[in-house]
């Protein structure tokens, strides 16, 4: 039997001991090196997986390959090359003891890591230390975002523009926009990058405009190699400062200048933005973030416990509360490492180790807000009910005021107690496109503020639907 033969089977043999959960997030990655002196070297991609297999799998590993050949006497784990932690060594990989965590939050880099100019004149927003490439964890969701971010980092030439990143709160926009500007300022310190939220380039044309300043506004923004806005979604209904937003994208596009753009959503959804201005947003390469998947919140968990391993304090951190964490908040990245921090926090501050009971006895109230999740079919159900209409006459094609009011309501409730998209929710609602619900929500916004009755009517509908319950 050939080596690559002996290694599928005990893979085999782990899957079916650990199961499908616990084999995917210690062994999936784990790789062949090979075999040599009674050895059989395995490689991993970080060294907090290699620390944690090491600890609590090796005698199995050693048996299952003894059992495969007697020939083999030792399995060292040793960390992948590409791995900028690797310390390369079997001496580590051999003496790896189980997974320890500081008692307190993150430190930041050393002041030497940062590159200098991080402010232009006070115009730009500074720029996060923690937020580069190598602190980003790649998964499905966020792999074409990622790739293009990388891409538009590292070229010397435009190769898309603008780069369009959208997806949901916390799941990584932010930090991509700041990997970006950190590499190019690494990689081409002369370019002259300027980040900033589309807050602050309001409040900045706002400014200009009350001090009579707008040509030296205008110099400032259009004379960057790089512009990179974030939220850009926060400028909707802000008629001028669009229109300025406008001038200033044109103006760099033409001069063949980066633009890099974020949103909670793609172009053609953005509300209260002009058709001239979604328009442009859509030419160059829109890249959505999905909602992480398990393996992926799983692989965020152990970076951060990795990066926790490397401060004082340590704090045992089972796998298993990790994975629980994995399978329990599901909402976005940051609640995720919040979640963490906390529970690392709270070990540290009563003294008690890190359980899995104690975890969700600290975690009560964020665990509780994830298991409650709104969907478009709860929202439709509990809307039909209450307006004393069919539900498959609030899906179909009736016009008639008593059936589209209720259906506009919910599709109102569906934009702001769910995450999905506007063609997403359209498709919900009988097939219907995506400017029907950008209609309906105007509409509701609009009456809300018009008519009393309706402003009811929609605030004891979201109480119900975020409660759980019924009218009393």
């Amino acid at each position: 039997m050939s080596l690559n033969d002996q290694w599928r089977r005990v893979r085999a043999r782990l899957h079916a001991e650990l199961g499908e959960a616990t084999f995917n997030s210690w062994f999936k990655q784990v790789e062949l090196i090979g075999v040599g002196d009674g050895r059989v070297m395995l490689s991993v991609p970080t060294r907090f997986i290699r620390n944690w297999i090491a600890s609590h799998y090796a005698d199995r590993l050693s048996q299952l390959w003894a059992d495969e050949d007697e020939g083999f006497t030792r399995v060292d784990i040793l960390v992948a090359a590409g791995d900028p932690k690797s310390d390369g060594s079997e001496e580590a990989a051999r003496s790896a003891r189980p997974i320890s965590a500081p008692a307190h939050a993150e430190s930041q880099p050393a002041a030497s890591a940062i590159p200098s100019g991080l402010e232009d004149a006070g115009v730009g927003a500074p720029l996060d230390p923690r937020f580069t490439f190598d602190a980003f964890v790649v998964g499905k969701s966020n792999e074409l975002a990622h790739a293009a971010a990388r891409r538009v980092a590292e070229a010397t030439d435009v190769s898309f523009n603008p780069l369009f990143l959208y997806g949901g709160v916390g799941l990584g926009k932010t930090h991509l926009m700041h990997a970006i500007a950190w590499e190019i300022r690494t990689r081409q310190p002369e370019r002259k990058v300027l980040y900033l939220s589309a807050e602050k380039f309001m409040y900045q044309f706002v400014r200009a405009l009350r001090f009579k300043d707008t040509m030296a506004f205008k110099q400032q923004f259009r004379s960057v190699d790089v512009l990179m806005i974030d939220d850009v979604q926060f400028i909707s209904g802000k008629d001028s400062t669009q229109e300025e937003f406008f001038h200033t994208f044109n103006a760099l596009i033409d001069h063949n200048r980066q633009v890099i753009i974020s949103a909670d959503r793609s172009p053609s959804d953005l509300e209260g933005i002009e058709e001239r201005i979604r328009s442009r947003l859509g030419w160059g390469l829109a890249a959505d973030i999905h909602p992480t998947d398990y393996e992926l919140r799983l692989g965020i968990l152990q970076a951060k416990a990795e990066e926790m391993i490397q401060k004082n304090g340590p704090v045992t951190i089972p796998a298993g509360v990790l994975e629980f964490l994995a399978h329990r908040i599901v909402s976005n990245v940051r609640e995720l490492e919040g979640a963490l921090k906390r529970v690392v926090a709270y070990a540290s501050f009563v003294g008690r180790p890190i359980t899995l009971d104690m975890s969700q006895e600290v975690l009560r109230d964020l665990l509780r807000s994830n298991d409650r999740k709104i969907t478009i079919e709860e929202i439709q159900r509990r809307v039909a009910e209450y307006y004393n209409v069919r539900l498959a006459d609030m899906l179909s094609a009736r016009r008639a005021r008593a059936v589209a009011r209720p259906r506009q309501v919910a599709m109102y409730l569906a934009k702001q107690l769910t995450s999905r998209s506007l063609p997403e929710i359209g498709r919900k609602f009988g097939g219907r496109d995506h400017t029907t619900v950008i209609h309906a929500v105007r509409k509701i916004d609009e009456l809300c503020h018009l008519d009393s009755g309706i402003e009811e009517d929609v605030d004891l509908l979201r109480r119900m639907l975020e409660g759980g319950h019924g009218p009393n």
